[in-house]
């Protein structure tokens, strides 16, 4: 038996009417809307294979276009990271980096103590004040104040001494390796590549850093908490044909994960549309602009209190998995952000689709639990430095068991790290000419006990665990 989950718009009657009597000439000039050019788009791609192989060809050289030798995003800073393991963990020793950034769209025409105090909330404003005026914060190598305004064209960058957040300490397995593609099992509880808070600790880094190799190109993207098979090319030609294979629709995943209740029985398929609601509390649902969104979903297991379940993604959208299992009313069992017992769960309702008025709800919420790192001015003017005047090796920084002593950056984590990993597992990756595939996780086995679960893999936001 298979059973399609699809929300369908029903217009009224007196819509009908209106549209039926505008002028014939009129109604054949109808804009059309988002979900129409979508839809007209796949038929070309499905119908039109010159189409298709010319798209792939755009897409591919935008992403892989070539870049000035001096170009800031290419930065090599391995020789910063060095890693210890502590009580579980792998983490980084504080190091100074540059952050720069072009500025976006949504940047132009705000000042640029607005837009960090605003969209980057993970420190204060009075710490944002006091990096404009050290000349912490540049824009294109310049100083600025707090009213100046950010322009389209303009590199943004932030000079800071980084305290990285702690990671697993699991070991990368390598499934597969030739010379230009590497297949691994990555662990949860460690993202992909460079991003928000955490550089060095990273997948790519990680592999970088033990093996000597200085450039990757992650194929697949996880979220840091899902664990399972990542395809890694060596060089940018056998990126660029995953790339290709990607986008063309002839790569076949497969996933598995553990969710609440017992799953229906049979194949599963949901087809609900997904928005994402905030990019910066990196939070999707369903939605009525939501783009177009496949999965299926098929149970392997049932223990009496949770299900082993298959996924199979037909389109790739940012938390497609574990947004469609939480509309179907059976969420990922310990999933922090969609899963039951969270204290804005209420605004993430099984079976509706979003409104505005819950995403504000949902986005305000999420932000009372973001975490925000504690900051003091230093009492005198060299305790922030910038970070040439410094060697890598000169990083015995801290002095006391609260506050970093060169940036005072406080060392007690705003962010409770005990859960780091959740059920979620990329299993099994295949295309006309490969196939690979990992082992199982621990918590996919049939006689799999909730209850001994690892705390990194306990909800730490579920109330009903407190």
């Amino acid at each position: 038996m298979t059973l399609t989950v699809d929300d369908h718009i029903v217009e009224s009657n007196d819509h009908n009417k209106t549209v039926n009597q505008l002028p014939k000439k009129r109604k054949e000039k109808k804009k059309e809307s988002n979900k129409e050019k979508a839809e007209r788009k796949r038929r070309l791609i499905t119908e039109n294979p010159h189409y298709r192989q010319a798209k792939n060809k755009e897409d591919s050289d935008k992403k892989h276009r070539r870049r000035k030798s001096d170009d800031f995003r290419d930065v090599d800073d391995m020789h910063t990271a060095n890693y210890y393991f502590e009580d579980g963990m792998r983490k980084v020793k504080p190091y100074y980096f540059e952050y720069k950034s072009f500025a976006k769209g949504r940047w132009f025409d705000r000042t640029i103590l607005d837009v960090f105090s605003s969209e980057f909330r993970d420190r204060s404003e009075d710490y944002y004040r006091y990096a404009i005026e050290r000349g912490l914060l540049t824009i294109n190598d310049k100083h600025v104040t707090i009213n100046t305004l950010i322009k389209n064209g303009d590199v943004i960058g932030h000079k800071i001494h980084r305290h990285e957040p702690p990671c697993t300490d699991e070991s990368i397995k390598i499934v597969f390796e030739d010379d230009d593609l590497m297949v691994v099992d990555k662990p949860g509880g460690i993202p992909v590549h460079p991003a928000g808070r955490y550089r060095h600790n990273s997948i790519v880094h990680v592999l970088k850093k033990e093996r000597n190799i200085p450039k990757l190109y992650p194929a697949n993207r996880l979220d840091l908490p899902t664990s399972g098979l990542m395809l890694i090319a060596k060089t940018s030609a056998r990126a660029q044909k995953i790339e290709r294979e990607m986008s063309g629709g002839l790569i076949r995943k497969e996933y598995v994960c553990r969710v609440d209740g017992k799953f229906p029985d049979g194949e599963i398929i949901c087809e609900a549309p997904i928005k994402c609601i905030s990019h910066k509390m990196s939070v999707n649902y369903v939605h009525d602009d939501g783009k177009p969104s496949v999965t299926k979903f098929e149970r392997l297991s049932y223990n009496g209190k949770t299900s082993v379940v298959r996924c199979k993604p037909l389109t790739g959208r940012t938390h497609q998995i574990r947004v469609h299992l939480r509309y179907l009313g059976y969420p990922i069992s310990n999933d922090p952000l969609y899963g039951n017992g969270t204290s804005w769960s209420p605004w993430i309702r099984p079976g509706e689709r979003m409104v505005e008025k819950d995403a504000r709800m949902l986005v305000d919420k999420l932000f009372e639990y973001s975490p925000m790192e504690e900051w003091f001015e230093p009492e005198t003017e060299n305790h922030v430095t910038a970070p040439k005047t410094r060697s890598p090796s000169d990083q015995d920084v801290i002095l006391d068991e609260s506050r970093c002593s060169e940036c005072s950056a406080s060392l007690i984590l705003g962010k409770n790290y005990d859960q780091l990993c959740i059920f979620l597992h990329a299993w099994r990756y295949s295309a006309n000419e490969w196939e690979y595939e990992t082992e199982l996780p621990f918590w996919a086995k049939e006689d799999f006990n909730d209850n001994d679960a690892p705390a990194k893999y306990k909800n730490a936001f579920n109330e009903n665990n407190k």
